[in-house]
């Protein structure tokens, strides 16, 4: 029996409908090294996605494995109740010192919606231990996605990801995206001035005694479609939410780690958020690690005698693992030692204007970029925006296509997207825009 045939007969993957895998089973990765991943018949792909987002410097990276080899030579796990170790510390540290300032709290967990889940808690602890448990609501956007836990599903917009559990989930509000190609008040994107925003101010005005917390993805919003923003949108939420007294939480676990050309997206705008959750690149995409971000104001709230009510009652057995601490430390030093943002900054113009190219094509509708990353929304009809039936599954199409060109693109519906690794090389850029126009070109034919 081979080894797919023993997945399939034993294994459940996420995101799947299981019975596509009769005619298009998952591949075996056996090794990967750099951008390449390379399955049991030695067959080359280029990780154009980032396995899921998360790696940044390439699978594999010398530096990050030679630091988890050296940590698991002398600690491997210790609960971090009671007890802590230094690379949780040392990390710490660098994680304030590098994020936006303000945010001087560090509270480890596992993954992006876990680290979603602290900040929920937190912020409405927060207002609970301030003497105000009538603030317990929370906003979001009609297209924003936070995790696939309750809380973070909770203030995610309705869609495939959430619809089958709806009747578990907590009532949240929800006002329109600042979706450009989408523009929920019609308007031009080059002269928009945020009017979207309006939803939001009269929300908060009317209900911020109710409201605990704003979250946002900060001008990348992956799971929506790489849906790209303006920077004035995040500016003028921030403004709003400080004016009414309502904590502002930045999901950055897909945006940060210099995906958008900075460390955080946030820095674009400016804006300094009462939380910042991140995962995904802390450690490269090598092992589980999250964190929940915040101020001392908040921390603060929490601290007090014993018993008192006011202890964040939250935890994680896996809780500042040491070998993920090293990795991630191992990642900062990269950034450091290889000046990767200077890098992203220098490809990202040249990248965009490569991709504005694939809007000349028939099905493709939009395109956008920021950074590294790069989506085009492919559309049945330009002129209407009228999508594709979705039964011809065009999506599963393309997929199909980039196999055969040696590259993973995993599209999310319709739109295709780029999510490199930032230690993609201008030639390897130029061949992967090159094999995907192709693809595209072909489309419908």
């Amino acid at each position: 029996m081979s080894w797919i045939e023993r997945d399939l007969r034993t294994l459940w993957h996420p995101y799947t409908q299981m019975k596509d895998c009769e005619t298009l089973p998952p591949i075996l990765i056996e090794r990967a090294q750099g951008l390449s991943l390379f399955d049991d018949q030695g067959h080359e792909y280029w990780d154009t996605i980032s396995s899921w987002w998360c790696n940044i410097h390439g699978h594999n990276h010398p530096k990050i494995v030679e630091a988890i080899t050296r940590q698991l030579a002398t600690l491997d796990h210790v609960l971090f109740a009671g007890f802590s170790h230094k690379g949780a510390i040392e990390l710490g540290e660098r994680l304030v010192d590098i994020t936006p300032p303000g945010l001087t709290r560090v509270f480890y967990s596992d993954n992006g919606s876990t680290a979603v889940e602290v900040a929920l808690k937190m912020s409405l602890q927060y207002w609970r231990n301030m003497g105000r448990p009538e603030k317990c609501q929370f906003v979001g956007l009609d297209k924003g996605y936070h995790g696939d836990t309750v809380g973070a599903m909770s203030v995610s917009g309705a869609s495939a990801f959430t619809q089958a559990f709806a009747p578990m989930l907590f009532e949240t509000h929800k006002v329109p995206t600042p979706d450009c190609y989408h523009c929920p008040k019609g308007q031009c994107q080059e002269t928009c001035t945020a009017a979207c925003i309006a939803e939001l101010e009269t929300l908060l005005k009317e209900r911020h005694d109710q409201i605990a917390a704003l979250i946002l993805e900060p001008l990348l919003m992956g799971a929506a479609g790489m849906i790209v923003y303006p920077a004035e949108y995040l500016q003028k939420a921030a403004k709003i939410a400080q004016q009414y007294g309502v904590h502002l939480i930045l999901d950055e676990v897909a945006t940060g780690f210099g995906r958008t050309g900075r460390m955080f997206a946030c820095e674009h705008a400016e804006v300094s958020p009462d939380f910042m959750c991140l995962s995904k690149g802390l450690t490269s995409g090598t092992l589980p690690l999250a964190v929940t971000l915040t101020t001392d104001a908040v921390f603060d709230a929490f601290y007090d005698d014993y018993p008192t009510g006011k202890t964040l009652y939250h935890g994680h057995t896996y809780t500042a693992n040491p070998i993920g601490c090293a990795a991630a430390m191992a990642t900062l030093d990269i950034f450091e030692q290889e000046h990767t943002l200077a890098s992203v900054q220098t490809k990202a113009p040249g990248f965009a204007h490569r991709m504005q190219g694939f809007g000349d094509l028939e099905h493709v509708g939009h395109v956008r970029t920021i950074g590294l990353v790069a989506a085009m929304e492919l559309v049945r009809d330009k002129a209407t925006k009228t999508p594709f039936d979705s039964k011809q599954r065009i999506g599963l199409e393309i997929f199909k296509q980039g196999l055969k060109q040696g590259l993973i693109l995993r599209p999310m519906g319709d739109v295709v997207y780029l999510y490199l690794p930032l230690c993609v090389t201008d030639e390897q850029v130029t061949i992967i825009l090159d094999k995907t126009y192709g693809i595209l070109s072909r489309l419908g034919r």
